[in-house]
């Protein structure tokens, strides 16, 4: 693949978060409601479209978890396809239970619906106590080591060595700033804030093509390759490739998040990646710069 420049993804690309991200959504609905779902129940709705924020995805696990109590017979298959129908992301969840349950029932479920409460046992979980209270700027509700330090580092220095020498890098990630810095940190990647988006930085995150454009712009490529390991990521691609009509965008899914295998390369493909790799380690190894 030729290219002028790469953006990553940071999770599930940079880091594995099998057992901090994914793990903290899974508990945080257990500890406010008792009940959860399995740790790979989270794919199908990552598949759906519209989940590149945890605290969402947590909030629209909650929601699926109240709605069954409430009367609501589908599975997570079932829940997160209607999602999907309905256009992917929290806002489609919440218009499954209304469209889905009776209006009584669905009262119920948004009156125990606790979306702060969730985002403050997520931030406890995941960051731990010492770092809740440096970055949430207070008190945690329990104490909590944090799964944060629970992320197996995926990239190698040798990647980013080779990478950098040949082309800008750039990052995108949803993760809010200050938990990508602690991410980057780890991996031994520095990239200037000029050169990379978080939650912080734009409003609607991924599919939204805006941050992976204005990336291209600031590294004036006409080839801009983005890397990262959902089908929103891939999207994110698609949809700047079919907006901007002066540059090309490829996206480029890896196999070390919660797509796996060939049903995940399938996943992939059927959503517009132009390749499929099985780790970010490959890179080097596919790309060739333009001209």
């Amino acid at each position: 693949m030729n290219i002028d420049a790469v953006v990553l993804d940071v999770d599930g690309v940079l880091v594995d978060v099998a057992d901090s991200y994914r793990r903290a959504v899974v508990e945080s609905v257990e500890r406010v409601y008792d009940e959860t779902v399995e740790r790979a129940d989270l794919q199908p709705f990552k598949d759906a479209g519209g989940f590149n924020n945890d605290w969402e995805l947590t909030d629209a696990i909650a929601l699926f978890v109240l709605a069954r109590r409430a009367g609501y017979d589908r599975d997570v298959d079932g829940f997160t396809t209607a999602i999907a129908t309905n256009g992917g992301g929290l806002a489609a969840a919440e218009a499954v239970v209304r469209n889905e349950l009776s209006a009584d029932a669905a009262a119920h479920v948004f009156d125990q619906w606790d979306p702060d409460r969730l985002r403050t046992v997520f931030q406890t979980l995941y960051l731990g106590t010492e770092r809740y209270r440096e970055i949430e700027g207070g008190e945690p509700p329990f104490d909590a080591p944090g799964f944060i330090h629970d992320e197996p580092v995926i990239a190698t220095p040798e990647t980013f060595e080779r990478l950098q020498a040949r082309f800008p890098v750039g990052v995108l990630t949803g993760r809010p700033a200050a938990e990508a810095d602690i991410a980057l940190d780890r991996v031994g990647l520095d990239v200037p804030d000029f050169h990379r988006f978080t939650m912080d930085d734009w409003d609607a995150g991924k599919p939204d093509p805006t941050a992976l454009r204005t990336l291209a712009e600031r590294f004036e490529a006409d080839r801009v390759a983005f890397v990262g390991d959902t089908l929103d990521d891939v999207r994110t691609a698609v949809n700047a490739d079919r907006e901007d009509d002066e540059r090309s965008y490829f996206g480029v899914g890896v196999l070390t998040g919660g797509l796996t295998g060939e049903a995940g390369t399938e996943k992939y493909a059927a959503a517009g990646a132009t390749m499929v790799i099985d780790s970010v380690n490959d890179l080097p190894n596919v790309f060739q710069q333009s001209g």
